[in-house]
């Protein structure tokens, strides 16, 4: 099913709502939480109480008001189908469990193929970030865009690590960020390490394996502030997760070559919307 341009606006204010209630969950669990045991989902996977409280709290909200609307949370999991939300209910749970208020609240809405809305909220700072494909990117209601950086040796660019994925990978691409001149930093919260790159508080971003709860929202906000991406959708990262890649223009094809991400110029495409456009142009 096509969703047209009012039944996206329907889910444009419908989020905006969602994302403060369940920012304000988050908060709430975050201050209350300090000391509390936390449990492990693997090896520095972090689960605290308050993940499955804004999971069920969002996926109850989005199942009474677009009950046609599919569901793929972290923690409960779910069928995408042809349009859902995907939800992290808390994006850096290390962060939060060891009460660094360096944690958010990441949605996305994905129909007609691709990514058509995205929020990003860290309930600590106040900071609420929304884009709409098509219609930009914002940080509280203000336009942002990614930075005009153009000098790799000026540039700041952060790194997310993934136990997918060979350690020796990630280093190799740390190793040659390095050498290349830029400073790597990593701050556990691939979400808001997204939303910093679209409004140019860092330069770029990249993980070799992400899950789409983690990055759909991210990606499109940085593709609405004017930044470059590598595929996710159009390589199955909907449900398999992919390497991520997202990078104001003047550095991307360096981190591109350092962490061997493709570039993807064109609209990120799910793999059967993809055939779909190529078949009926």
């Amino acid at each position: 099913m096509t969703l047209d341009a009012l039944a996206i606006d329907r889910r444009e204010t419908f989020l905006a709502q969602l994302t403060r209630e369940a920012a304000s969950i988050a908060l709430a669990g975050f201050q209350r939480q300090a000391g509390a045991a936390v449990s492990l989902k693997g090896p520095q996977d972090y689960l605290t109480e308050t993940d499955g409280q804004v999971e069920e709290f969002v996926r109850r909200r989005i199942a009474d008001a677009f009950p046609e609307d599919g569901f793929l949370g972290e923690e409960g999991g779910g069928v995408p189908g042809q349009q859902a939300w995907v939800v992290d209910p808390i994006d850096g749970t290390a962060n939060f469990a060891r009460s660094i208020p360096h944690f958010c609240v990441a949605i996305a809405f994905v129909a007609n193929g691709t990514v058509q809305l995205g929020s990003i909220v860290n309930p600590v700072l106040e900071e609420t970030y929304a884009a709409r494909l098509g219609r930009g990117a914002t940080l509280n209601g203000r336009p942002i865009h990614v930075s005009g950086v153009d000098d790799i040796a000026a540039s700041s660019v952060e790194m997310g690590w993934s136990g997918r994925r060979p350690l020796a990978n990630y280093l190799s691409a740390i190793e040659t960020l390095y050498v290349a001149g830029t400073n790597v930093r990593r701050g556990s919260c691939g979400a808001l390490g997204l939303a910093y790159v679209a409004d140019g508080r860092s330069d770029g971003y990249a993980e070799l394996h992400m899950n789409s709860w983690d990055c759909l929202a991210g990606l499109l906000m940085v593709r609405e502030a004017g930044g470059v991406t590598g595929p996710f959708l159009a390589v199955h990262g909907l449900t398999e997760g992919a390497p991520v890649l997202a990078a104001a223009p003047g550095v991307a094809t360096v981190m591109s070559r350092a962490t061997g991400i493709p570039l993807h110029e064109e609209i990120d495409l799910l793999p059967d919307a993809a055939y779909q456009q190529r078949k009926t142009a």
